[in-house]
């Protein structure tokens, strides 16, 4: 299959391109040019380059025809993120592309109700991605239902790889909490610290592209989930990698509105959006419809993620702990 990947060079497209050259396809890469994938592979040496401003041909009307001069037999779009970017794909495709698989979000579902979450629980999303990413599931899969458009679904939750931080036990992004952790400190958590974070590997996400691909009867008109196993809790997650440390675990909690005070803004925002969604979501469908199977536990994921922090520098720890 001659494949596009648009926005190929970040975290699932790091592990999704060379994925797709080893199982012979011909593979083109559309981004704008400005970072090279996470993980070196020789496949990369063979994947045709396209370089675009995304953003720029979506507002002029042009960037569905762009894909569709590229000949595709199948696109998978990583970065759709408009309702009118996606709607510009599918009339520029409609009959001309044999499978659509867009990249979507658990941030769709909004707060977490019946846990596991499964996909056709009703939605609530809150913030303007999840709504913009639950308007853009909506409009895919009537699409797909009503006209035959060969649309799928794939909703990765946070994802993780060598190469970038991990979502925290803080439910943030700021590095220093593991490094607290790794020596031993104190480490502050809102409430109780029972919220849920919901992690997936990259390498992960990338096969649930390749399995919904080899599946295409059973994925097309379908939306799935592509986590780990199973969400953890703050605590839970805050406890364990005390251990991977070699620390004993040393906790406290406060009541949110005295936690926010205690880091940076952005710290407070980000730790409020994760822990006010709290997923914790069930991949059942995705293991019986398309053959989903992570290799990675969350902790598993996070760990090979901070190995990779700790030897470059990036987290302070005595020693680089064994991979889990």
């Amino acid at each position: 299959m001659r494949v596009i990947v648009v926005g190929g060079s970040g975290h699932i497209g790091t592990y999704l391109i060379p994925r797709l050259v080893e199982a012979g396809h011909t593979v083109v890469n559309v981004s704008r040019g400005q970072r090279d994938p996470y993980q070196s592979h020789a496949a990369w040496k063979v994947v045709k380059q396209v370089i675009v401003d995304k953003d720029a041909e979506d507002a002029a009307g042009i960037f569905g025809q762009r894909i569709l001069e590229l000949q595709p037999d199948i696109v998978m779009d990583m970065i759709c993120f408009k309702l009118s970017s996606a709607q510009q794909l599918v009339e520029a495709l409609r009959g001309r592309v044999q499978h659509f698989l867009h990249c979507g979000t658990i941030w769709t579902h909004g707060p977490s109700a019946v846990v596991p979450t499964v996909e056709d629980q009703p939605k609530h999303p809150f913030g303007e991605y999840g709504i913009q990413k639950a308007a853009i599931e909506s409009y895919l899969l009537d699409q797909a239902r009503r006209t035959g458009f060969p649309a799928t679904l794939l909703h990765p939750g946070h994802i993780v790889g060598a190469g970038w931080i991990p979502l925290n036990p803080s439910g943030n992004f700021n590095a220093e909490v593991f490094s607290r952790l790794a020596r031993g400190e104190e480490l502050t958590l809102p409430n109780l610290g029972l919220e849920t974070v919901h992690h997936v590997h990259a390498d992960d996400v990338a096969q649930s592209f390749m399995q919904a691909m080899n599946n295409r009867s059973a994925a097309v008109g379908e939306s799935f989930h592509v986590v780990s196993p199973g969400a953890v809790t703050l605590r839970g997650y805050a406890e364990a990698m005390s251990a991977w440390f070699g620390q004993p675990s040393r906790l406290k909690f406060l009541g949110w509105e005295e936690w926010r005070k205690t880091v940076s803004e952005e710290d407070a925002n980000s730790t409020w959006d994760h822990i006010a969604h709290s997923p914790n979501c069930s991949i059942a469908k995705a293991q019986r419809m398309i053959g989903y199977q992570p290799r990675y536990t969350s902790l598993q994921a996070v760990q090979e993620s901070v190995q990779w922090l700790v030897a470059s520098g990036k987290v302070e720890a005595g020693r680089v702990p064994v991979k889990a």
